[in-house]
């Protein structure tokens, strides 16, 4: 194969590349920023606030991580993870007991007409839904991160491929016709027999 159509078919397809790579990031860079925006618009219309840092609601060793966020509005899927893993499950564990929600609720089955045991479990049913709604928010917070992430290297990845298009133009210039790809593999002219 001729250096020149070698050349031009890397280049061309390098361009064609960094092109696709560029939509990719494009692509990718809106949908971090989808995420982000639904999950900050999403948290703070809950209007969820922690508690200060004297308060008595986080004063205990097992709400330590709370007071990162003390006073401030949950607006992070960061936030949403520490209010529902440190907040909230502490909480639940209190008053379930330690138990999920389904070992109270087959309980509450078996005593239908337990008022305390129905309440309690009414209680623990809507911990673990908020508790659920949050870790939610934190993990499609965390998908936007990775997108974020992919973005910056399929952007990365087109500037790599068209520096390469670049060089590949310049060697496609300084390449002689007749220069081939690989020289000991290129037919060679029979002398004449004469």
């Amino acid at each position: 194969m001729r250096r020149k159509t070698f050349d031009a078919l890397a280049v061309g397809a390098g361009l064609v590349m960094t092109a696709l790579l560029l939509v990719a990031g494009g692509l990718l860079a809106w949908g971090h920023s989808f995420v982000t925006n639904e999950v900050h618009t999403q948290l703070a219309a809950e209007k969820i606030v922690f508690p200060a840092n004297n308060s008595p609601a986080i004063k205990a060793p097992e709400f330590a991580a709370m007071h990162q966020y003390a006073g401030q509005l949950m607006t992070t899927g960061a936030q949403a993870e520490v209010y529902a893993d440190h907040f909230t499950a502490n909480h639940l564990k209190e008053i379930g007991g330690g138990k999920t929600y389904a070992q109270p609720s087959a309980q509450s089955l078996a005593n239908p007409k337990n008022a305390t045991l129905a309440a309690r479990l009414q209680t623990v049913f809507r911990g673990e839904t908020l508790r659920g709604l949050l870790l939610n928010a934190y993990g499609f917070a965390t998908m936007g991160q990775v997108v974020m992430v992919a973005a910056i290297a399929a952007f990365v990845g087109a500037g790599l491929m068209l520096i390469l298009s670049v060089l590949g133009i310049w060697h496609l210039r300084r390449a002689t016709p007749e220069a081939e790809v690989f020289p000991k593999l290129a037919p060679r002219a029979q002398p004449n027999a004469a």
